[in-house]
């Protein structure tokens, strides 16, 4: 397999120890958490999505284990401000932190939290299962424009978290750009439900999830490669990453960096694993891979 030269590296105005990001929603709930991942070989961190308001998420079952992956409908439970003291422990570090509203005015209110105390902002555009959050109003490209440009004024590097669950990607990518992002990251999950024969029912308690892990890693190398064609500024791939090779071939597709989610729950020490796969003092410039696949 193709190693990389280690060393640290910036993408898309965050400074990163190294490839790997740990993505939202998974262990990024605490800061003594997010410090652990990072000490077992992440180069960056990204919090748990935090909106205007404290909210309990949707209630239970919120997550199902399927073949492939995993089904989960959490509905973005977050503490709101009161987050801010999490991040004392990992003051200093590559921390990303994500961000949601409903509209332009509640992102830059949230991201202005942040402003300073962290090395840049995802904005989450991009949840299936959260109403009048995320994809819905994520699939509207104008509105990712809007979005993007209202935290852009901040003047901190943005990342735009982008949904698959669209006709074309490329537009919501484009609009980010538009309006000033410094990435783009792609994928969240994909819109997907499991429903009990036994019980006569769906398995989530929100009925409709979202599905992660495995599975869906075709569709975000996919979407990855249409983005690295249609925009300027650098793609970070997740989606179903679980192995160095998949990091590999998330680059190759376009991706500059990658984040790793879902992988997390079963092996703990996963960023450890892959590094250690993935990096070698005498091996390729990460340069000579990203977007090698596009000829």
């Amino acid at each position: 397999m193709i190693r990389l030269n280690c060393g640290s590296v910036t993408v898309g105005g965050v400074r990163m120890d190294n490839h790997l990001i740990l993505a939202a929603g998974v262990l990024g709930t605490t800061g003594a958490s997010l410090a652990r991942i990072l000490s077992t070989g992440a180069g960056a961190v990204v919090t748990k999505s935090i909106g205007p308001f404290p909210h309990e998420g949707h209630p239970g079952p919120c997550f199902a284990e399927i073949n492939g992956g995993l089904i989960n409908a959490m509905g973005l439970p977050n503490p709101s401000k009161d987050f801010l003291t999490e991040l004392t422990p990992v003051s200093g570090k590559p921390v990303i932190a994500s961000v949601f509203g409903g509209n332009p005015a509640e992102f830059l209110e949230v991201a202005s939290w942040f402003s300073g105390r962290v090395s840049g902002i995802e904005l989450n555009l991009s949840c299936p299962h959260a109403e009048g959050y995320g994809a819905a109003i994520g699939n509207d490209p104008g509105m990712v424009e809007a979005c993007t440009k209202a935290v852009k004024s901040l003047g901190m590097p943005v990342w735009v978290k982008l949904t698959p669950n669209v006709t074309d990607i490329t537009e919501c990518g484009v609009a980010a750009e538009r309006g000033g992002a410094d990435g783009i990251v792609a994928i969240n999950t994909v819109k997907a439900m499991r429903i009990s024969t036994d019980l006569r029912r769906p398995v989530l308690g929100n009925r409709f999830g979202g599905l992660s892990g495995p599975a869906i890693f075709p569709i975000a190398v996919r979407c990855v490669y249409e983005l690295y064609e249609a925009c300027s500024i650098p793609v970070i791939g997740c989606g179903g990453v679980s192995s160095a090779h998949d990091v590999v071939e998330m680059m190759m597709a376009g991706a500059s960096a990658v984040q790793v989610g879902s992988a997390v729950i079963h092996d703990g020490d996963i960023f450890g694993s892959i590094r250690d796969a993935l990096y070698s003092p005498d091996g390729m410039r990460p340069e000579e891979i990203v977007g090698c696949a596009h000829g």
